[in-house]
């Protein structure tokens, strides 16, 4: 799955005024990727506030980036929740012609044991007809998909062919890399920590900050994939201070932010989410202005 080493960008879903899905904005986000050196596009993730969408809107949003995109990258899309058999029935019935892998997110609220988790993800690996990539965020579904469950999925499953992992934890990140079969790809979910996962034998990043910063972050990436530390690590210092910023009031208010900053498209999102404040808008306006003269 060499596809999927290097730089991916969890794709927001650009919002107009009135609520709806911004196409031309959209158009605009997948082009700026293409176009500055991305590796490939996660669409429909948590980024991308895909609970908040209705099902025709999905569908909308697939169509659309595979229109766009005219299979310049490979595309991931994200299918994942904490009901398995409601996911098994939308891989069942999406036409997923266009994708290249799935990402699916650990199950939510509903906090299974470890063992539920593996049998979470052996029904969805029997049932897929793509590749799996895993996708563990603690703080978003309260439960931690641990290294010996991901590790047994990953021996037992050869369509489960990565995780996205973004638990913070850096000691449970080494221990995956140190663990993982050969061609098991270990995907950093936290734009901090992706460079030193990546020198550390990580495959690379899906990020947030890439998509607003694209050529720095994919080359950062680049960099550390090639053991060049020190260029990698002088590049990122630069860019560290808005990583913080834009997660700041939440994702992807932040991120929105910057692309708005940048032209690509509002900083609108959908309730419960609120667009940053005024004080945040500034101070990523200012980063974006100084970042540009650099």
């Amino acid at each position: 799955m060499e596809q999927f080493i290097g730089t991916g960008v969890a794709l927001i879903t650009p919002f107009t005024s009135k609520n709806t899905i911004d196409f031309d904005a959209l158009e605009r986000l997948v082009n700026y990727q293409i176009e500055n050196g991305i590796d490939y596009l996660v669409v429909l993730g948590t980024t991308a506030e895909t609970s908040t969408l209705t099902k025709q809107e999905k569908q909308d949003v697939r169509d659309r980036i595979i229109e766009i995109n005219k299979s310049r990258l490979p595309l991931v899309v994200g299918i994942g929740g904490n009901d398995t058999q409601n996911i098994i029935e939308e891989l069942q019935t999406t036409d997923l012609s266009g994708f290249s892998a799935i990402l699916s997110v650990s199950p939510y609220y509903n906090k299974p044991t470890q063992e539920g988790i593996y049998q979470h993800f052996k029904a969805i690996s029997e049932a897929s007809p793509l590749p799996i990539i895993l996708y563990n965020v603690p703080p978003r579904t309260g439960s931690n998909m641990k290294p010996n469950t991901v590790i047994r999925l990953a021996n037992d499953f050869k369509n489960i062919v990565g995780i996205k992992e973004a638990a913070g934890d850096f000691e449970q990140a080494l221990e995956l890399v140190q663990r993982k079969p050969k061609g098991f790809m270990i995907i950093s979910g936290e734009d901090k920590l992706a460079l030193p996962l990546t020198l550390s034998g990580g495959s690379g990043v899906i990020s947030v900050i890439g998509q607003g910063l694209p050529k720095k972050f994919s080359q950062i990436i680049k960099l550390g994939l090639a053991g060049e530390s020190t260029k990698a690590f002088d590049l990122f210092f630069k860019l560290s201070t808005c990583i913080d910023l834009i997660f700041e009031e939440g994702n992807p208010a932040g991120i929105k932010g910057l692309l708005h900053k940048l032209n690509i498209c509002g900083y609108h999102v959908r309730l419960p989410l609120v667009h940053v404040s005024h004080d945040l808008q500034q101070k990523i306006n200012t980063f974006a202005d100084t970042y540009k003269k650099n």
